[in-house]
């Protein structure tokens, strides 16, 4: 086993006597670099937390004004979200430069709930129900789950990572047809243009610019494609003028909660998924700020994801999780401080409680978001794939593995009517790739690499084609062994 890392302060570091001995995670920048800071990690995750608002609002049909407020609440939750987890409370939070916000596991069920709901207007409530459930349940179990994070290698989390994105690029892709589906300008030129020029404003950002500008690539993005949308008659500013310049998210504007078994066990399957990304998130945020994540720190941390889920809903809000995108920039500037980020919590709650600033997501033309949520979708699928090229894939277990939960999870997006023989309330988490292909992993992971006789040594040099056999080196290597 190899040691464990030491937490290194100034003094172990062989600084001078003068210098402090205050942990840079723990350390107060000046104002100015703590706003400006903050205000990055707000850029770099601001496309991140309104797209799962804007996914389920429309699926539910709401209105220009209803989305607005959707909006500025997953904007004033996910601030919220971030105080307990950077500042944290008791035994709660993680008190590392985490920030937290609408977790993207949870769109795909959550549209399944939609779809599966008789009366829309019942929808949400019932989504945020079964939030509620799954966050106090997931609370409870935070201590007991730090502890089995060894079920949940990276052949499981890069697996599910992956189905995360690609349930959520079909969404991207309608995005960029158009508003109305029924419309007959549906899937125009004209639509998909401005689709196209807003990915390709936001990869040659990506490209050719750093630092900051290269952070908010997808927001200046957004902001391009809808300014040259504006002479195609696309883009709307009714939200703008129609919205308050400040606001408050009235608890439960939709409705009181509903709970409904089967949307409860969808979003604790999902809650699973998010406790398994974020345990991740803080092994690799903790060794990036030298301060390893030992497992009170995880418990500390899954606390504050679970508790924020649960109170979510509350403020009209969704279920939260740790944002990788900013583990990334945490990395890249080198400022540790979770001050900083608590900062960036703030920025997120004033915008949450302004809803003229929540509203001027809701001017930007679909298909322009369509065009950014192939970038901001695909990077998820991404991401996927890097844990899973660290998941050992040379085992021909590990391949299985992947093999099948990707085959499992996708099935509702190639087949939309596969599970229709099926009751409406299994059709809730059957509906969900996510909740499906996350089941199919833990399980398959558990039969091969847990329960019985390990076959470590069986190995291949590439993904193996139907009927092929284990090499004759793995089997000699294997004879030799035993």
């Amino acid at each position: 086993m190899a040691a464990k890392p030491q937490v290194r302060n100034a003094q172990d570091a062989g600084s001078a006597p003068e210098a402090r001995d205050t942990h840079p995670v723990d350390e107060v920048l000046p104002p100015l670099k703590m706003l400006t800071s903050g205000l990055q990690h707000v850029a770099a995750m601001y496309a991140g937390v309104v797209a799962p608002p804007l996914i389920v609002g429309a699926a539910v049909g709401l209105s220009g004004t209803e989305l607005t407020f959707l909006t500025g609440a997953s904007l004033f939750t996910a601030g919220l979200a971030t105080f307990l987890q950077t500042l944290g409370v008791w035994k709660i939070g993680a008190r590392l430069p985490f920030v937290n916000g609408v977790t993207f596991a949870g769109v795909a069920p959550m549209l399944a709930i939609v779809d599966t709901t008789k009366d829309k207007a019942d929808a949400l409530p019932v989504i945020f129900g079964a939030i509620i459930v799954a966050g106090l349940l997931g609370f409870l179990a935070a201590p007991f789950f730090s502890r089995l994070v060894r079920f949940f290698p990276p052949v499981v989390t890069g697996s599910v990572i992956t189905l995360i994105g690609v349930s959520l690029l079909p969404v991207a892709f309608g995005w960029a047809q158009g508003p109305n589906p029924r419309a007959d300008d549906y899937g125009s030129t004209t639509y998909l243009s401005l689709a196209g020029i807003t990915l390709v404003v936001v990869l040659l950002l990506r490209r050719f610019t750093r630092g900051f500008l290269k952070q908010v690539a997808v927001l200046v993005g957004l902001v391009v494609g809808t300014l040259i949308a504006i002479p195609f008659g696309v883009t709307d500013f009714s939200p703008v003028t129609e919205a308050d310049i400040v606001g408050f998210p009235s608890p439960f504007h939709f409705g009181a909660p509903q709970f409904a078994l089967a949307a409860i066990v969808s979003m604790c399957v999902v809650m699973l998924v998010s406790m398994t990304e974020s345990t991740a998130d803080m092994l690799a945020l903790g060794e990036i700020v030298e301060r390893p994540a030992d497992e009170k720190t995880i418990a500390a941390g899954l606390r504050a994801d679970t508790l924020g889920s649960a109170l979510s809903p509350l403020f009209n809000g969704f279920m939260c999780s740790a944002f990788a995108q900013n583990i990334g920039l945490v990395a890249m500037t080198r400022i540790r401080s979770r001050f900083v980020v608590a900062c960036g919590g703030g920025f997120l709650v004033l915008m949450g409680l302004s809803p003229v600033a929540a509203s001027l997501i809701s001017v930007v033309p679909r298909p322009v978001l369509g065009g950014a949520g192939v970038v901001l979708f695909g990077s998820v699928a991404a991401s996927g794939i890097q844990t899973l090229a660290k998941a050992g894939l040379e085992k021909d277990n590990n391949v299985l593995i992947v093999a099948v939960s990707l085959a499992v999870g996708i099935i509702p997006i190639t087949k939309p009517e596969f599970y229709h023989a099926f009751p409406e309330t299994a059709k809730i988490i059957l509906d969900s790739g996510i909740s499906t292909g996350c089941v199919a992993a833990v399980l398959l992971n558990l039969v091969f690499n847990h329960l019985g006789k390990r076959r470590d040594e069986d190995t291949v040099t590439a993904p193996m084609e139907p009927g092929e056999e284990i090499s004759e080196t793995a089997t000699a290597k294997a004879a030799h062994v035993h």
